[in-house]
């Protein structure tokens, strides 16, 4: 896992719990706990956590610095790859819930070329690149503007995927454990999810491999929840991601179609 996205995941691990031990991330993430040590000094040099005895605690900047805009710009070349191969899976006519994130973000720019579509969206920056697009119905949902995230979460936006229904749901994650099947950070998030899972024919999830492995804060649903999973081929290569090989053999094995970019 390159340090940059590790950091990304640590850091999210660390302000979903609020505080947390290194042990305790270093079985998440699936790396030693020099490692998981390390990476905390460089977040606590940032000013992202607090150093705390055997581990650490997320600080109250945390928000500001971690938010959307920060992300969107990581793995930016492999986020667009992953969002092409997903928008190939969507057929013309149908009618799909776009999740947030900074992945079905890229997702959202390549399914103006699978027109025409219904795309109702959680999403605010995903709802700016599908506005105005030739053969795209757009429906934003409504929901709170969760601070510097962009998604849209809450009772209003629960009740509003409750009350469709989808050909299709993109849906991201947080991460994606061979036990503990698919995991937010945030529990509004998780609850979106699993609201939109029972309300689509076909679920497709979509994360960068740095999220194979990971046990995040709030459960979503077991991993033969999801009929397709997209992620990028250097999931299979243990010597980056650790997890990665054992986590991809027990999508296949729960029936998941896995496919790698």
């Amino acid at each position: 896992m390159a340090t940059a996205n590790r950091l990304d995941v640590t850091l999210r691990l660390v302000q979903g719990a609020e505080q947390m031990g290194v042990g305790e991330l270093a079985r998440r993430l699936g790396v030693s706990e020099m490692t998981v040590r390390r990476d905390l000094d460089e977040l606590e040099r940032r000013g992202m956590v607090e150093r705390v005895h055997g581990g650490a605690r997320a600080t109250r900047t945390r928000e500001r610095r971690t938010g959307f805009a920060a992300r969107e710009p990581w793995q930016a070349a492999t986020k667009s790859r992953l969002g092409a191969a997903v928008a190939e899976l969507v057929e013309p006519g149908q009618t799909v819930l776009l999740d947030a994130g900074t992945t079905t973000v890229q997702v959202a720019a390549q399914l103006v070329a699978r027109a025409p579509l219904t795309v109702a969206v959680l999403s605010l920056q995903a709802a700016v690149r599908l506005a105005d697009q030739p053969g795209i119905r757009l429906l934003v949902l409504g929901g709170e503007a969760r601070p510097d995230e962009q998604s849209l979460v809450g009772p209003l936006a629960l009740r509003a995927v409750d009350a469709l229904a989808f050909d299709c749901f993109v849906m991201s994650i947080g991460g994606v454990h061979a036990e503990h099947g698919w995991s937010e950070f945030s529990l509004d998030d998780g609850a979106v999810k699993q609201t939109a899972l029972a309300r689509a024919a076909r679920t497709v999830a979509v994360a960068d491999a740095t999220k194979l492995g990971v046990q995040a804060f709030s459960r979503v649903a077991p991993l033969s929840a999801v009929d397709v999973f997209v992620t990028d081929a250097t999931g299979a290569d243990p010597a980056t991601h650790p997890s990665g090989p054992q986590t991809l053999a027990a999508l296949r094995e729960a029936g998941v179609d896995t496919r790698l970019v």
